[in-house]
């Protein structure tokens, strides 16, 4: 009889780890150039064009604006939630479901290596949440 394993491995932690730092790498890149392009979104000026066309460039321009500072925050929020995975990782909890306690599949880790939800928790979280 084949006991269940509470916890993954120090060397399938360090898998994770890998993993989830190449990502919080190339999150933070993307951070960076979504808030470039936020700074230079300012610095479109168009002074010299007729009111019409400045009146709907700069409509078009708060647009921008806002979804590229959506687009921002949730990348923020993406690095949070890579950062307490690596926390979770130094504690040797990575990986367990916080609903069942039991561990979270391999490749959904893989695939969302920040997940507290096994694809079971997830699915019956979803059902509970009301449609907007």
């Amino acid at each position: 009889m084949s006991e269940e394993k509470t916890r993954y491995s120090d060397e399938e932690l360090a898998e994770f780890k890998q993993i989830i730092l190449e990502k919080l790498e190339k999150a933070t890149r993307d951070y960076e150039q979504l808030k470039k392009s936020l700074q230079s979104l300012d610095g479109n000026d168009i002074q010299d064009t007729s009111p019409t066309f400045k009146m709907i460039d700069e409509g078009a321009s708060i647009l921008t604006k806002e979804e590229s500072g959506k687009l921002a925050e949730r990348q923020e929020k993406f690095i949070q939630h890579l950062k307490d995975a690596l926390v979770r990782i130094e504690n040797k909890t990575y990986g367990i479901c916080r609903e069942t306690g039991k561990l979270i599949s391999k490749e959904r880790l893989r695939a969302v290596p920040h997940a507290t939800l096994s694809i079971d928790a997830k699915k019956v979280e979803k059902k509970k949440k009301p449609l907007i």
